[in-house]
């Protein structure tokens, strides 16, 4: 296990197995975060709902609300990042959970160190701590504006709600508008892991963003798919 560090990150574990949730709530705790556990899916997303969190690790099988409707539900008004639970091997479960607004997911049985490291990563990204220096405050390319403050993003003046992880891809997509930017480089600089060609994650987040620039009034050929190469951004 990593050497316990100090952390300032709250962090809602809704998990109905009590014996894991107790696992990974000590686990957390003795790198240094603070964690609360929720046991079922109404109560997590009042919670969620009632109280500031920096992440949420979501189980997808929950009683009385499962983590999909939790997570539409939560996604309504709240973008804090949530991490899934999900069965191994259940790539519907994950797509479906990145497309309902998932940041990441973890599949079970999963090793605690790469949960940890996994953990680390997301919040690192979505705190925005890598090129924060080295980027702008804010984008303009046409009539998109983006600022990081809030994660504010518009269109044409209309407001789009964007998870952290969309709009850490929207705008380094933006700021190299023109050029096709491969999916190996977008997982190590967005998503910070290696590509595989059997992960879907970027293919959900980039899909998701272009639905909700589209619904604003832009063109869809804007944010191009170049098969075989990456992403484009015109």
């Amino acid at each position: 296990m990593a050497t316990p560090q100090r952390h300032t990150a709250r962090i809602l574990v809704i998990e109905d197995d009590r014996t894991l949730n107790q696992q990974i709530i000590g686990l957390l705790e003795t790198q240094g975060y603070q964690a609360q556990p929720c046991y079922e899916g109404e109560g997590g997303l009042m919670s969620a709902l009632g109280q500031r969190f920096d992440l949420i690790l979501l189980d997808v099988l929950l009683p009385r609300l499962n983590g999909f409707e939790l997570l539409q539900r939560l996604r309504k008004t709240h973008q804090t990042p949530v991490m899934m639970l999900t069965a191994c091997g259940a790539e519907e479960e994950r797509i479906r959970g990145y497309r309902g607004g998932a940041d990441d997911y973890v599949p079970k049985p999963f090793n605690f160190t790469e949960l940890v490291l996994r953990i680390e990563a997301l919040l690192r990204r979505t705190r925005g701590a890598n090129d924060q220096r080295a980027d702008p405050d804010r984008l303009s390319v046409g009539e998109l504006d983006m600022a990081r403050s809030g994660l504010a993003v518009s269109f044409r003046g209309v407001p789009l709600t964007l998870t952290q992880i969309q709009f850490r891809l929207l705008w380094i997509l933006a700021r190299h508008q023109g050029e096709v930017l491969s999916k190996p480089y977008l997982y190590q600089v967005v998503l910070e892991r290696e590509f595989s060609r059997y992960d879907r994650s970027l293919d959900m987040h980039l899909s998701r963003v272009r639905r909700k620039l589209v619904e604003t009034g832009m063109a869809p050929d804007r944010l191009q798919t170049v098969h075989g190469k990456g992403y484009c951004f015109l």
